[in-house]
């Protein structure tokens, strides 16, 4: 383990920010272990939990064609404003989760220094657990009379929930960036499980129940019951003496308030060192440098904007639309379970092995400029997808993978590219920046991410119309 993060020598300067830290700290003292991985299972869990009210919102596509539809499981003769609402549906919800996370990120940036993290994280959760228990009612609800009403209460809970969630995900990633590097990863890659938890739970809840609203409501249940243990588990972080080691330099945790000054300084390997970044003599300003933060984190921003901002055109608002060549077959697996299985379950469950990989390789390294080149290739996947069999289409009329496998490897490709450059780029970015700047710039990262699914989710709305 410990040559994972071992740079070439040709490249130690470079390297140097990611590799491990020592296991003394600068008084000879032995750091504290993880015992039994405590604080990388919790990180894990709240990686699930930031990333959960999204993957539910768009997992969830046969109960909102429902909602829709009047009610109704087949759709029939609409308004076009109505049928605009059923078709593109995908799209209304990518901006309306998107767009609004940009604005948090920078409340969430300006607040950084002035509210603690916990009282960020902890209300960022019970807003979410909130507003799913309205989502969670209204399943129940009939809503045929007012399905446009209906729509723009859901808009406005994708709205409430999703800037809730990015204040919650930029909060957790930047109170990573005191932890070891390992933390990190952790935390992504239960982003990752997130997707893969929201459509195994979707595909078990098609299989067991027949009918629709059964199903959602016990789909939201699942979710209501995951944003509770993301709490508990929060709450129980700062218990462990490894997580009590390296909160301490953040002095943000209330449960931390009543430890010793000198407790602080005897692990003075974890506090605020000199930097060029923060005048001499002065504490942290209340709202951090922003201009150095973005200069040195430039080239890694624009990979990590460019990758999410190609995902979220082509998932869900491509991918989830794409029909089995073979649907007038009447095969479940061509009907009821192939856009559950191949779209979501596919896409979720490579994204997350293309996390886990970066737990054993991290190349290439934070300066190298292949990193940005294979991002960038990642551009051929557009066409691929419109390519397949997206329906409904009623421009390019062309479909040129006319066999099922080709939008199952095309999935793949996308998620584990998704996975495994998103997340090399979203762990070097505060690693190459001084300890006391590494939380703000977690949230530029974050803010990097939400740039690029926001401007992705409205040219996927083009995209989708122009097919």
């Amino acid at each position: 383990a410990a040559s994972m993060y071992e740079p070439a020598a040709s490249s130690l300067l470079e390297e140097e920010p990611l590799l491990e830290e020592p296991s003394l700290n600068a008084y000879g003292r032995r750091k504290p272990d993880d015992r039994l991985n405590g604080a990388y299972a919790i990180f894990f869990v709240l990686g699930i939990g930031s990333m959960l009210p999204w993957n539910f919102f768009i997992t969830a596509k046969q109960y909102w064609m429902y909602k829709l539809q009047n009610c109704s499981g087949q759709p029939g003769p609409a308004p076009q404003g109505a049928s605009d609402l059923r078709d593109f549906f995908e799209s209304y919800i990518s901006i309306a989760s998107t767009v609004p996370s940009v604005l948090c990120l920078i409340g969430n940036f300006l607040l950084v220094n002035k509210v603690p993290a916990s009282v960020r994280i902890l209300s960022s959760l019970f807003v979410m657990l909130a507003v799913f228990l309205v989502i969670t009612v209204l399943v129940k609800v009939d809503t045929s009379t007012w399905t446009t009403h209906f729509f723009a209460v859901t808009i406005v809970c994708v709205v409430v929930v999703s800037s809730a969630s990015t204040i919650f995900s930029s909060s957790i990633f930047g109170l990573t960036s005191c932890f070891p590097m390992k933390n990190s990863q952790a935390l992504i890659s239960g982003q990752a499980m997130g997707g893969t938890v929201s459509a195994i739970a979707s595909v078990i809840d098609l299989a067991v129940t027949a009918d629709v609203t059964d199903s959602a409501l016990a789909y939201f249940l699942t979710a209501d019951i995951f944003i509770v243990i993301c709490i508990m588990v929060y709450l129980l972080l700062p218990k462990l003496e490894y997580s009590r080691y390296y909160m301490r330099s953040h002095k943000e945790s209330p449960y931390l308030a009543a430890e010793s000054p000198s407790s602080s300084l005897e692990d003075g390997s974890q506090g605020r060192v000199n930097s060029p970044f923060l005048a001499k003599g002065t504490s942290a300003p209340d709202i951090p440098p922003l201009r150095p933060i973005l200069r040195k984190t430039a080239v890694l921003g624009f990979c990590l904007f460019y990758v999410f901002f190609i995902s979220i055109i082509v998932f869900p608002s491509l991918s989830s639309n794409i029909e089995s060549v073979n649907k007038s077959s009447g095969s479940p697996w061509t009907n009821k379970y192939f856009v559950p299985l191949t779209s979501f379950l596919l896409y979720n469950f490579a994204d997350w092995c293309g996390r886990q990989i970066t737990a054993w390789i991290q190349a290439p390294g934070p300066k190298s400029k292949l990193l940005p080149t294979l991002v960038l290739l990642r551009t051929v996947l557009l066409p691929l997808f419109i390519l397949s069999n997206y329906q409904p289409r009623t421009r390019i009329k062309t479909v040129v993978f006319n066999r099922d496998v080709y939008p199952v490897a095309f999935t793949v490709l996308l998620g584990l590219s998704n996975g495994y450059l998103g997340t090399l780029a979203v762990i070097y970015g505060p690693k190459i920046m001084p300890k006391e700047l590494a939380e703000a710039a977690g949230v530029v990262m974050t803010f990097y991410i939400v740039l690029g699914l926001a401007l992705g989710s409205a040219c996927s709305v083009l995209i989708v119309h122009l097919v």
